[in-house]
């Protein structure tokens, strides 16, 4: 399966609070949706948002899976739209908590329960295998931070995109585009670069791919 990570960021290379892009980087987003068969986002996402994973001019794309993966398996509900609007999304999380949260949201959502990763954290092979019987093949990462940087660990990605806004945080605290507990390489993990795009916008658009099993 084809795994993008599509984020935007600062030039310290942070993505909250509060960070949003252009409608030119929100347009490539919605293309991007509607290029892809699925999204992946982390609950922490939807915990401090309310993300409906819209295509392009705000459609509902009714055939495209819309997913988050949650360890916690804390999952707000109320005023959320991703419930209320097209069709339920999938919850990807552990074995521990998917009887409660499958009880807890019933017909608002499927529940999708996944083995731990030897990494740590939830098994995305497992997720993506379970994509796949869905008819996916391919997959949008959209975050955030903890979410990108798990499946870079877990090696599922092929490529980045990146948006680089023309704005610096310097917050040492706010949310980075991919934040873990540790090094991804020794001690970096190599990207090749594909293209390289400046806009009026004073944003650039990074495309990178993920140079694997180096």
């Amino acid at each position: 399966m084809q795994v993008t990570i599509i984020a935007a960021g600062t030039i310290c290379g942070r993505i909250g609070p509060g960070l949003t892009g252009s409608p030119l980087d929100r347009g490539l987003l919605e293309t991007m949706r509607a290029a892809t068969d699925a999204s992946l986002l982390g609950a922490e996402t939807l915990r401090q948002g309310d993300p409906e994973m819209r295509g392009p001019e705000g459609s509902l794309l009714p055939n495209r899976i819309r997913a988050f993966i949650t360890q916690s398996g804390d999952i707000p509900v109320a005023g959320k739209k991703i419930f209320q609007h097209g069709p339920p999304p999938l919850i990807f999380t552990g074995e521990a908590t998917a009887a409660g949260l499958r009880h807890r949201l019933g017909a608002l959502a499927q529940i999708v329960p996944l083995p731990p990763a030897s990494t740590g954290g939830l098994s995305l092979v497992a997720a993506l295998a379970h994509l796949a019987q869905r008819g996916a093949g391919s997959l949008l990462v959209e975050g955030g931070g903890g979410l990108n940087y798990a499946c870079l660990r877990q090696g599922v990605v092929d490529e980045i995109l990146l948006t680089l806004t023309p704005k610096i945080s310097g917050d040492q605290g706010a949310a980075a585009v991919c934040g873990g507990d540790g090094p991804l390489g020794e001690p970096f993990l190599p990207l090749t670069l594909v293209s390289c795009e400046a806009e009026a916008t004073g944003e650039v658009f990074l495309k990178y791919r993920v140079q694997k099993g180096e």
